[in-house]
C-alpha cells in the first residue's frame, strides 16, 4: 500500500459527494459544501487533523507525560487506525511520525513503539463503532478529577448540554488498560454515546470526524472544570429535562464540534507549521 506524505500534491476534487459544509474559519465564502475527497486526499486530511489535535492538546495542557492518545480510522483500511508514536510528547507530533496500526496491533507504517494501552482501548472502540472516525483519551486534570468522583456531567450550563443524555460513566477501574478484554468493556459501556467518563481514569470522546472527537474532548474537559468549580461554590442548579433536551438539540450532530476544531486548527497551523511535515 502506498501511503501519501505531507508533500504529496492534492489530486483533483470531484464536484459530487458533498459531505456537510466547511467551517466558518476556512477562507472564502461561507457556508459552502465540503468537496468530496478521494482516499489519498482523505487519508492525508485525517492525518493532518490528527497531528494538529495533538499539538492543540499540548497547548491546552491536556497531556499528562506519556499518557494519552488520539486516533483516526484509516479511510481505506477501515480496521486500521493512525495514532501517536509512544514516547513522543504531544507537542512534537507531526504528520510523518504518526503510526498506522492494524486490528492485530501490528505497526504497518511508521516507527515503533506503540502504546499498548492505545491499542487496547482504541482498537475496540473502532471495532464496535463503525461510525467513529476519531477517538480521544488523555489524562487531563479536570476530567481526572471528575472521574474520581464517579459523577456524570450535570446539565448546569448551555455548553454542557452537548453531552446531555449523550455520555456515560464507566463505573469500574481495573488498572492500566492493557488487554483487549478491558478495551471491549470500555467500548460496551460507551455504547452509542459520544463521551465516557472512565472512573478514576479520565475522559474518552468519539466523533464521526477526527475534528469532532478532539473538540468534544476539549468541551468535556471544560465542562468538568465548570462543574467542579460550581460544586465547590454551592449547590448545583440543574436545568430541567425539557430545557436541557431542547438546548442539546442543535449539538446532537458533530458539525458544531468540527467547526470549533477548525478554528483552533487554523491557529495552531499558523503557529506551528512544522506539524504538517
Amino acid at each position: 500500500m502506498t501511503i501519501s506524505t505531507p508533500e504529496s500534491p492534492p489530486t483533483s476534487v470531484t464536484a459530487s459527494g458533498w459531505a456537510g459544509q466547511v467551517s466558518p474559519a476556512e477562507g472564502g465564502p461561507w457556508p459552502r459544501p465540503v468537496p468530496a475527497r478521494d482516499l489519498t486526499e482523505e487519508r492525508l486530511h485525517r492525518r493532518r487533523k490528527l497531528a494538529a489535535a495533538y499539538r492543540i492538546f499540548a497547548k491546552l495542557g491536556l497531556a499528562e507525560g506519556l499518557s494519552g492518545h488520539i486516533t483516526a480510522r484509516d479511510p481505506e483500511l477501515t480496521d486500521h487506525f493512525w495514532v501517536n508514536r509512544f514516547g513522543l510528547d504531544f507537542s512534537r507530533i507531526t504528520v510523518s511520525n504518526l503510526l498506522l496500526v492494524n486490528g492485530r496491533g501490528e505497526i504497518v507504517h511508521g516507527q515503533p513503539p506503540l502504546n499498548t494501552a492505545a491499542f487496547a482501548i482504541h482498537a475496540q472502540i473502532h471495532a464496535a463503532r463503525p461510525d467513529v472516525v476519531g477517538a480521544a483519551h488523555t489524562h487531563s486534570p479536570y476530567g481526572r478529577a471528575l472521574s474520581a468522583l464517579g459523577e456524570p456531567l450535570h446539565p448546569i450550563s448551555q455548553d454542557v448540554c452537548t453531552f446531555y443524555q449523550q455520555h456515560v460513566v464507566y463505573d469500574e477501574y481495573n488498572g492500566v488498560v492493557l488487554t483487549e478484554a478491558e478495551g471491549r468493556k470500555i467500548a460496551t459501556a460507551l455504547g452509542p454515546h459520544k463521551l465516557a467518563i472512565l472512573r478514576n481514569h479520565g475522559l474518552l470522546t468519539v466523533g464521526t470526524t477526527v475534528e469532532a472527537a478532539a473538540y468534544l474532548y476539549i468541551a468535556a474537559e471544560r465542562a468538568a472544570r465548570t462543574q467542579l468549580l460550581a460544586a465547590a461554590a454551592g449547590p448545583l442548579r440543574l436545568l430541567d429535562h425539557d430545557i436541557a433536551s431542547a438546548t442539546a438539540g442543535p449539538g446532537r450532530g458533530d458539525d458544531g464540534a468540527r467547526w470549533a476544531f477548525d478554528a483552533l486548527y487554523e491557529v495552531i497551523v499558523a503557529e506551528q507549521p512544522d506539524l504538517l511535515t
